[in-house]
């Protein structure tokens, strides 16, 4: 499955290697699938969640094999649920309990990697509008399940007619022989055998058909664009050079995004770009406190007052009572300077905040490098910013599914990040491809700042509008739609995903307790 995300986007490649991993767990008890399916997990997880590897190799295998722990019951409960009639729905319906349980347990979860995140280009995209990111998951597993069925539907039509099997294998041998060959099977003929073969092939051919309606009921599902025209600006500074030391260059990187902004100024001035309205820094694009720091402060507003429109900031503040740090996303005003301000809610556990902290400073030295934790914010990302409301989340805040539902209230989204510390790595393609997905969903336009790259204008139909490259200062400025409508997602919320997993929970259950009743007939 992994090469279906990107940097690969071999889409199709996801529902099959669901297909191969529910085909392999199918007819074999559930202890082994539960040992085969943590087996699978990791195959998955290691190269798919390789760029973590840049902040050490070992967060990168203990987080992956954790990752694939969660496989564990996925592939016991594959094992039960295949006894079932009509056993892709339940397969696809406990892939959505899965990443439902990985995206919350434990520390709030980590839903990167969910199927739904590979399929952001594909003609199941659209099922994004009507039930999110589950939804997509859910009929991506559901293919694959489909596929994994008709192979087996397959397999039963060519064993239950061994004879005109045979038959056939002794036709091609003779023909490629040059011999005569019989043109009969002992005491049959194929005519005798056609008609039930073809009844044999009747589910292999109602799957495939299944699998076609999905798809093209996906490529008909609408996707509306039309809203206020607003002319927007992304501004990526880049960092000094790749790696950690990047965020210790704290001056470097704001002076950075300080002078791509005077860059915009005056590329305004002279005519060569259209004026925005509005303006968004990334995440981390100052580490310097501007309420505390008065050189930080004086550089800021002197490039928000050069570009004369609101600024959206990235910057880490200090809390009131200096014991943590704050990672902002502050309205600046040309006029009035900073004002209301978006704290990141789900701060990365072992990244920005430390659990265990006195145990785990003693057994590993490297934590030490985050000798403050970082606040979790409490207040909703939808914001005012020039002519129009935003929703703001910060970095891998964009792969779950509440904390942009929350902001979709905006009538553009934001996501500001800071990816310099992953380098060339898997990572920052993959969250953009995430912001594709999340602009379907909401049906929002959805600006993507980074310090470094990937810094994108995602179109609400997922249409890729502009797209920065890594490690270069880049300005983006393009005319966009600013939406209020709803979608049907999120109308409906979290339902779908609790429906779907409450339904594979039951098919457990129900596949469970018809093996014991069989069992106490034996």
């Amino acid at each position: 499955m992994w090469p279906a995300f990107p940097p690969y986007d071999l889409t199709f490649l996801a529902p099959v290697g669901v297909a191969l991993f529910i085909f392999v767990l199918r007819g074999l008890p559930a202890r082994t699938g539960a040992w085969l399916g943590f087996v699978g997990g990791a195959a998955f997880f290691l190269p798919v969640l390789e760029g973590i590897a840049a902040i050490g190799p070992d967060g990168w295998i203990v987080l992956s094999l954790v990752q694939a722990l969660y496989f564990v019951p996925l592939g016991a409960g594959i094992c039960l649920v295949t006894r079932l009639p009509l056993w892709p729905l339940w397969t696809a319906a406990l892939w959505v309990g899965e990443e439902l349980v990985r995206g919350h347990v434990p520390f709030g979860g980590f839903p990167w990697a969910r199927l739904a995140f590979s399929q952001t280009a594909t003609v199941l995209t659209p099922y994004a509008s009507y039930g999110g990111a589950p939804l997509v998951t859910f009929l991506t597993a559901l293919i694959g399940g489909l596929l994994a069925y008709a192979a087996v539907a397959a397999h039963r039509a060519r064993t239950a007619h061994p004879a005109r099997t045979a038959h056939r294998d002794q036709r091609r041998a003779d023909d490629r022989a040059g011999g005569e060959g019989s043109d009969e099977p002992s005491g049959e003929t194929p005519g005798e055998k056609r008609p039930g073969l073809l009844a044999a092939l009747v589910p292999v051919g109602a799957a495939l058909g299944a699998v076609a309606a999905l798809a093209g009921l996906g490529a008909l599902i609408p996707t509306p664009t039309a809203g206020r025209p607003v002319t927007v600006a992304v501004v990526q500074g880049n960092v000094p050079r790749l790696g950690l030391d990047a965020l210790g260059q704290r001056k470097a990187v704001l002076n950075n995004h300080v002078r791509a902004t005077h860059e915009l100024a005056a590329k305004v001035r002279a005519g060569t770009l259209p004026r925005p309205e509005l303006v968004v820094w990334p995440e981390n694009a100052s580490d310097l406190d501007p309420y505390s720091e008065p050189e930080a402060y004086q550089a800021i507003d002197g490039a928000v007052r050069a570009v004369g429109v609101p600024v959206l900031v990235g910057a880490l503040t200090d809390t009131p009572d200096g014991e943590k740090v704050e990672n902002r996303g502050i309205v600046w005003d040309p006029s009035t300077g900073p004002g209301d301000y978006y704290v990141k809610r789900h701060p990365v556990p072992f990244g920005e905040y430390l659990p265990f902290r006195d145990v785990l400073t003693k057994l590993i030295t490297r934590f030490e490098q985050i000798p403050r934790d970082f606040a979790k914010g409490t207040r909703s990302g939808v914001m005012r910013l020039g002519p129009v409301t935003v929703g703001d989340v910060i970095c891998f805040e964009v792969a779950y599914d509440r904390e942009v539902r929350d902001v979709a209230r905006g009538s553009l989204l934001v996501v500001q990040t800071n990816n310099a510390t992953y380098g060339r790595t898997s990572l920052p393609p993959q969250q953009v491809a995430m912001s594709r997905l999340r602009a379907v969903e909401h049906g929002r336009t959805i600006l993507v700042a980074a310090t470094s790259g990937i810094s994108a204008i995602v179109a609400p139909d997922g249409r890729m509008i502009d797209r920065s490259g890594e490690f270069v200062p880049d300005l983006q400025v393009a005319t966009v739609q600013a939406r209020t409508s709803r979608t049907l997602a999120d109308r409906v919320g979290a339902a779908p995903e609790r429906v779907l997993a409450v339904l594979g929970l039951g098919a457990v259950c129900a596949a469970a307790w018809t093996a014991v009743r069989k069992d106490e007939g034996n």
